[in-house]
């Protein structure tokens, strides 16, 4: 037997136990996800327009070891040997960001053709292998021009983003189908604007919270002008939510569970299911939505299916003195954690979809991004064996599959990341890919993982 086949025959044992596989629809979608800043590289070429990241990792002391994304994993130009990677992992979905700046380097206005060319012929490349395209339209990268007019705290930003959905919807909805409007707008608003340890750095309640609401507004006119643009689209919104505990039965710890729960989940999702913004997080933020009549109505459009992004579960205690909400994580000793120092917990992700599917009455999930940070190793002959982010990706599969077993309306899975890449304000350091890069020669090499993942994949489809 070989070593490809032994793999797969454990592989099968674990899908029978660990991994109950055939709790999955037959047509799911096994996918991997990037985004455009975090890869790309090429910042300058072929019209692009700086964006705020560009901004942002340029700034000194923002990102480790001094990184920036100005060529990153050079998909720009390897994206044929990145397709080819995905058909060796056996995947038939990938999800990408567009870069708005490539597309509308003005922000509005004048649309850039080579820009647009690009994603043309990466759609057309995909679908050639196979692999089903999944766009998001915004992954943080906003065009650095829109920033220096107010950025998302402003409603123009919102009305532009409707614009420029319209454009990429309106060159490649004739072949995709699966359409995400933002990714992850709490880190937008909360880490980029009240924290400041992301793009564009603000350390500003106020501009948070209407950063926010922008953020949301964008995502219903956007989810129109797609509409418009292209009938048969099926859209959706990804957002990163965490499970919620108090550290201790306090009331005051209780209390905060709550705040961090309004903070991190509900403030996203209440107002995209049409139940408006949570009234008491109003109360904990004090400050005032920039609402109009018909906003509410827009944000809450009708959405296709939501998108899951799940990494780690949340303990808090009240903090009083601490910025809006009030609470904190902690850190609980003694419990498995990755190279990020986040703690694991796969059961996380199998609570969180069941409460979109009970709670929140989700007719389609899917599961866009998971996955985890370990340091590497890299063996004499070349290959890279990583078993704690295989024993990840194996540990929330099984969970995502016993939620799909209790009925939650699974749909995919899109592991994070595809290739190892620029993580943000981590740089170069932090490694989620199941494709390692050599980020001085750009080569790639399959992990143990990645390996694992085509593995589950095979026997999913041989059931």
């Amino acid at each position: 037997m070989t070593l490809s086949e032994t793999r797969l025959d454990t592989v099968h044992a674990t899908a029978h136990g660990a991994v109950d596989l055939g709790a999955l629809p037959r047509d799911f979608a096994w996918g991997t996800a990037t985004s455009a800043y975090q890869i790309e590289g090429a910042v300058a070429e072929d019209g692009r327009s700086p964006s705020i990241w560009d901004t942002f990792s340029h700034t000194p002391g923002t990102i480790d070891g001094g990184h920036h994304g100005d060529t990153a994993c050079d998909h720009y130009h390897r994206w044929r040997d990145d397709i080819a990677l995905m058909k060796e992992l056996g995947t038939n979905a990938y999800r990408f960001s567009v870069a708005w700046p490539r597309v509308v380097p003005g922000g509005d206005g004048p649309v850039n053709a080579k820009g647009l060319d690009f994603y043309d012929q990466l759609v057309d490349g995909l679908l050639a292998a196979g692999i089903t395209p999944s766009v998001t339209l915004y992954h943080w990268d906003l065009p650095q021009v829109l920033q220096d007019r107010g950025g998302w705290p402003e409603r123009a930003t919102a009305e532009a983003f409707a614009s420029y959905a319209h454009v990429v919807a309106e060159r490649l909805g004739d072949r995709v189908t699966q359409w995400t409007t933002l990714n992850e707008p709490l880190c937008s608003a909360w880490i980029g604007h009240l924290e400041g340890k992301m793009a564009p750095g603000l350390t500003d309640l106020t501009a948070a919270v209407r950063a926010s609401y922008h953020l949301l507004l964008g995502h219903g006119l956007a989810t129109r002008a797609i509409r418009a643009a292209a009938p048969g689209a099926r859209i959706g919104i990804v957002n990163n939510l965490s499970t919620v505990e108090a550290a201790t039965d306090s009331d005051a710890d209780r209390a905060a569970a709550v705040r961090m729960d309004g903070h991190v989940n509900r403030w996203w999702l209440d107002p995209v299911h049409g139940r408006g913004f949570p009234a008491d997080m109003r109360e904990v933020y004090g400050v005032d939505l920039p609402e109009r009549p018909g906003d509410l109505d827009a944000i809450a459009a009708p959405l296709d299916w939501i998108g899951l992004n799940y990494y780690f579960p949340q303990t808090v205690v009240a903090d009083p003195t601490g910025p809006a909400p009030h609470a904190r994580q902690i850190d609980l000793p003694g419990v498995p954690r990755t190279g990020m120092d986040w703690e694991v917990d796969a059961n996380g992700i199998e609570t969180l979809l069941m409460r979109l599917a009970e709670e929140y009455g989700a007719r389609r999930i899917h599961v866009t991004e998971n996955g985890s940070s370990y340091p590497d190793t890299v063996g004499p002959d070349g290959s890279v064996h990583d078993p704690e982010r295989a024993a990840y990706l194996i540990a929330h599969l099984a969970a995502c599959a016993r939620a799909a077993r209790r009925g939650a309306p699974l749909a995919g899975y899109y592991a994070w990341s595809l290739l190892d890449n620029f993580e943000w304000a981590y740089g170069y350091d932090k490694r989620f890919g199941l494709v390692r890069v050599d980020y001085d020669t750009q080569e790639r090499t399959v992990k143990t993982s990645g390996a694992h993942y085509a593995d589950l994949i095979a026997a999913h489809r041989a059931l």
